[in-house]
């Protein structure tokens, strides 16, 4: 690996902060467009139960097939081609949004699901990739960075989204989201071209950690399927933010010119939360889960709960710690558990399960706010409540 000393920093680290810059661009365009799709989709006809679908079934597709890709990328090793094809796929269906016409909401779903088999194809290779840099440089604290420049670019989405929405305030608000998709073409191609200036200036980012002596299966890994347990547990009771952003609309808490802007407070809270949360974990190890949990777990609560736009909106900051902790500290804890050789087979099963529990849980969720706001508000707290034990007995165990 080539050394960088004019950069002034290891080259390993420089790795992690380009694949960062990658995410940074690839967030501009999925979290911009996440920060309006349940406004958009309720415009296009589409009900609670209906956005509750399509974003759960999105999550369980984006999450489901890395179990297969997992695979594929584990076996083939081929982790740089899975990264770009998936980076490409997850960022050009956004703008293919501004295509659909009105109504047409399944047409609309279809399109955002898209997205998410783009990010479950590049998923598991890019985090066994950055794995690779984080054995130099601190698992928790590479992942954190990464993620951090992650929700800077999901913090910088909906902004973008909400200057296209007020410049473009003449017209109706389904217009506007037409003109967002369609704006938001320009940092997908930003995305495609740093991922593929990161491959031509690290080829072979696995040479960062030397290969262990022996290799263990996956199903050997007794930890791992506690972890397992306790994630899917958690990501069952963690309400997607559609959800969120078309209460606070129905409801009148938050102007629908502004959503954008909720969602975009709650990435620059889920962006520090990751640094911190990193920074404790390479610290305290996988215990710090159960810290960042019990922290958040009041969210839904919170935001659907009461009738007040203030605590609503600190609902939504607890929402982005819990975010943070997730998308930094639990795939740090994947790599801390399980050897290189199994790891990307590794990173699959963990995001497949939190996958189809994030998609069991949202489905339900959206149907009990439907049905019952209050009962949907006491299994989301319990189910993430009930992972905190687990990760208690795991940092015990570590």
């Amino acid at each position: 690996m080539e050394n960088d000393k004019r950069h002034g920093l290891p080259p390993a680290m420089v790795f992690v902060v380009l694949m960062g810059v990658v995410s940074l661009f690839a967030d501009m365009v999925q979290e911009g467009a996440r920060s309006i799709f349940g406004d958009y989709l309720s415009l296009m006809g589409a009900s609670a139960a209906a956005i509750g679908f399509i974003t759960g079934f999105g999550e369980l597709v984006g999450y489901g097939l890395r179990f297969f890709t997992g695979l594929v990328a584990s076996r083939t090793r081929q982790y740089w081609t899975m990264t770009i094809i998936g980076y490409a796929l997850a960022v050009l269906a956004i703008p293919c949004l501004s295509l659909v016409p009105d109504g047409k909401w399944v047409a609309a779903g279809f399109f955002i699901v898209l997205g998410r088999v783009g990010k479950a194809i590049r998923q598991p290779a890019k985090s066994t990739l950055l794995s690779y840099a984080g054995s130099q440089q601190g698992l928790g604290k590479s992942f954190a960075i990464q993620e951090f420049l992650d929700q800077m670019g999901a913090f910088l989405g909906p902004i973008v989204v909400f200057l296209i929405f007020w410049f473009n305030r003449e017209g109706t608000p389904l217009s506007s989201y037409t003109w967002c998709f369609a704006m938001l073409f320009i940092p997908a191609f930003f995305c495609i071209a740093a991922v593929l200036t990161a491959h031509k200036k690290f080829p072979h980012p696995e040479d960062f950690e030397p290969e262990a002596k022996k290799s263990e299966p996956v199903k050997m890994r007794r930890s791992f399927i506690i972890y397992i347990i306790a994630i899917s547990l958690f990501a069952f009771g963690f309400l997607d933010f559609p959800l969120i952003t078309m209460h606070a609309a129905k409801m009148g808490a938050i102007d629908e010119a502004y959503l954008p802007l909720l969602y975009s407070g709650a990435m620059i809270v889920d962006a520090f939360a990751a640094l911190f949360f990193g920074w404790l974990y390479d610290k305290y190890g996988i215990a710090t889960l159960a810290i960042s949990t019990l922290v958040g777990a009041p969210f839904a609560w919170l935001v659907f709960g009461t009738s007040s736009s203030t605590l609503l909106i600190v609902g939504t900051a607890l929402w982005g710690v819990a975010m943070g902790a997730q998308e930094s500290t639990m795939k740090a804890a994947v790599s801390s558990i399980l050897p290189k050789s199994n790891r990307a087979a590794g990173y699959g099963v963990f995001e497949t399960m939190f996958g189809v529990a994030w998609f069991l849980g949202s489905a339900l969720l959206g149907w009990c706010y439907d049905q019952s706001i209050e009962t949907m508000i006491i299994i989301s707290t319990t189910a993430q409540l009930t992972a905190v034990p687990f990760f208690v007995y795991l940092g015990k165990q570590s």
